[in-house]
């Protein structure tokens, strides 16, 4: 019995080590991605025109995204070139194709800042471009440490479609083209052709 108890032990230690040495970042991905591909998350997918307006969104569970392998060229020995555009998103179960247009699917539970301050302020009156994007910012910066990071996103053309804040933000690669998947503070985030910048929260005054 003793000696099993040192097994487990043993094997813990190696467990702790492993997850110091890859970096915990990429311990909290492999899990998010298990959930995903198992389980399937509780997200919330919009996709948006070239002025950045929404053209339509929907949310659901045990959602998960993924390259459609279907429109994968081949090589000419036959192997797959993995270059496929085209998006399959399974919503509880049932299938959506997406390819083009920007698509952002967020998990239940992030907040999309530039969202909440769209609904409160007149856009109208605004061009959707930097300045109002540092207002986004600044209206909430004094709720999270300088040490957090932000996210704005924007379309092909530059215009702001989203801005998010975390204090864990990790870049993960996605296997779909023109995509990138990002891991924020433990929430699931996918962004498919959209323009995006990482900053240091500091760096907005």
């Amino acid at each position: 019995m003793k000696k099993n108890w040192k097994k487990i032990a043993v094997s813990g230690l190696i467990i702790l080590a492993m997850v110091g040495l890859t970096g915990c970042s990429t311990v909290r991905n492999f899990f998010k991605d298990a959930t995903e591909s198992f389980v399937g998350l509780t997200m919330s997918i919009r996709t948006y025109d070239e002025q950045a307006q929404i053209i339509d969104q929907i949310e659901g569970k045990s959602v998960s995204v993924s390259r459609d392998t279907r429109f994968d060229s081949q090589s000419n020995d036959g192997t797959s070139n993995k270059d496929s555009k085209v998006l399959k998103v399974s919503v509880g179960g049932k299938e959506m194709i997406h390819v083009g247009s920007s698509l952002i699917a967020q998990e239940k539970g992030m907040v999309n800042y530039f969202d909440d301050y769209s609904k409160t302020v007149n856009l109208e009156n605004y061009d959707r471009s930097t300045p109002i994007v540092n207002n986004v910012i600044n209206s909430v910066k004094n709720e999270w440490s300088p040490s957090s990071k932000v996210l704005l996103i924007r379309s092909q053309q530059g215009y702001p479609l989203a801005t998010y804040i975390g204090n864990r933000v990790n870049v993960e690669a996605s296997d779909v083209p023109s995509s990138t998947s990002f891991l924020i503070d433990g929430k699931r985030l996918f962004v498919y052709r959209c323009d995006y910048t990482v900053y240091d929260m500091s760096l907005f005054k």
